[in-house]
């Protein structure tokens, strides 16, 4: 059997790297593991914190000024292409416990990647 050297070429081309996404809020892009998964369910904004939640999904920054200006140009029910006002109260309680939480430690933000690094050794 005979490959073709374009298939393996942009097989390994994109081996290694990273999802990029867009923050809905701010417009800047960045890598899928520094923004927060949101997705609707029965009317409500949800954080998709595991990313496994059904559904399109609308991306986030971490951080209450990218939720106010997402609010404030009405971009959760243009992204995820749903009518109507959107309950965006269960988003906004998990960015105050993420930013609580960091403020009690004085720690930075982290990356939202769940996954754990494994020693290639």
């Amino acid at each position: 059997m005979v490959r073709s050297s374009h298939s393996a070429t942009a097989r390994s081309e994109h081996r290694g790297t990273t999802p990029v996404r867009t923050c809905v809020g701010c417009k800047k892009r960045a890598a899928a593991g520094e923004l927060l998964r949101v997705v609707v369910q029965d009317g409500r904004l949800v954080a998709d914190i595991r990313r496994r939640l059904p559904g399109r999904g609308a991306w986030l920054h971490p951080e209450p000024e990218c939720l106010a200006k997402a609010e404030r140009r009405r971009a959760f029910p243009r992204a995820l292409r749903v009518p109507g006002v959107l309950d965006v109260a269960g988003v906004r309680q998990h960015l105050e416990k993420i930013t609580v939480g960091m403020a009690d430690r004085g720690t930075a933000p982290v990356r939202m990647d769940s996954r754990k690094q494994v020693d290639p050794s």
